[in-house]
């Protein structure tokens, strides 16, 4: 019998296990976003909530090349409309 799918939350600090676009979640002061982050990289914090922010995988994207982003290292804080 197959394994149930599993989803992973990741705190900022963690290791990022692959690369994809992921879905992050902020302590209620933004909506949810998704994010490109790279393999091996450290989950960024957020400018506003610092820690309490938590990324789960949306979609894998092993073909993305890391060349072709940004480095960020903090999400920056953002006010909705």
């Amino acid at each position: 019998m197959p394994e149930p799918f599993v989803v992973r939350k990741y705190k900022t600090g963690d290791l990022v296990p692959e690369t994809g676009i992921y879905n992050v979640t902020h302590d209620g002061h933004r909506l949810q976003h998704q994010v490109v982050i790279i393999r091996d990289e450290k989950f960024p914090r957020c400018g506003k909530c610092a820690d309490s922010v938590f990324f789960e995988l949306a979609y894998p994207a092993p073909g993305v090349r890391e060349a072709n982003f940004i480095r960020v290292y903090e999400l920056p804080e953002v006010e909705e409309a």
